[in-house]
C-alpha cells in the first residue's frame, strides 16, 4: 500500500512493535489516496463497467437460450465466438489487472466501494443503449451509491 508504512510483513508482533516506535503515527498516518492509485481504480471500474454493456449487447445479439444437453455445444460455440461477447471478456480480463494494481496501493475497505460507482455507469448507460427503465426510485438509489462512494473513500482510518 502507498498509505502503509514501509514494513515487511513478519506479523502482528513486528506489526505492533513497529507502530510503537516514536512517532510512527505522525509519519505513516493514512492519506489521501494518489491520483495514481484512484486513475488505477476508476480504470478498473470504466472496464469492469464496459465488460457488463459488451456481454449484455452480446447475449442481445445472440436472442434468448436456454443450455440443454443437446443445445450446449453450438450455443456455447455461438456465445463465444460473438463479438461483443469477446470484448466483454478482455475488459473483465484487463479489469482484473488494473484493479490488482489498485489494490496494491490502497486498502480494499476503500477500492471495494468504488466498485459501485459502476451500478450508477451501467443503470445510465443501458437506459441510453437499450432502453431499460431508469426510474425516479432508482434515480435516489443512485444519490445514495454516489453519496456512500464519496464518504468512505474521504472517511479518515
Amino acid at each position: 500500500y502507498d498509505m502503509m508504512p514501509p514494513l515487511e510483513f513478519k506479523g502482528k508482533a513486528a506489526y505492533r512493535k513497529a507502530r510503537a516506535t516514536p512517532g510512527w503515527r505522525a509519519t505513516h498516518r493514512w492519506q489521501a489516496m494518489s491520483a495514481v492509485s484512484l486513475a488505477l481504480l476508476l480504470a478498473g471500474v470504466l472496464l469492469n463497467a464496459s465488460a457488463q454493456l459488451l456481454l449484455k449487447a452480446g447475449t442481445n445479439a445472440v436472442g434468448h437460450f436456454e443450455f440443454t444437453a443437446t443445445n450446449f455445444l453450438p450455443v456455447g460455440l455461438r456465445l463465444a465466438l460473438q463479438p461483443h461477447i469477446l470484448g466483454g471478456m478482455a475488459c473483465y480480463a484487463v479489469s482484473l489487472v488494473v484493479w490488482i494494481l489498485g489494490l496494491s496501493r490502497v486498502p480494499v475497505s476503500v477500492a471495494y466501494p468504488l466498485l459501485s460507482i459502476g451500478y450508477v455507469l451501467n443503470a445510465i448507460a443501458a437506459w441510453y443503449l437499450f432502453g431499460e427503465s431508469l426510474t425516479a426510485q432508482k434515480l435516489v438509489g443512485i444519490g445514495f451509491i454516489v453519496l456512500g462512494v464519496i464518504l468512505v473513500t474521504r472517511a479518515p482510518a
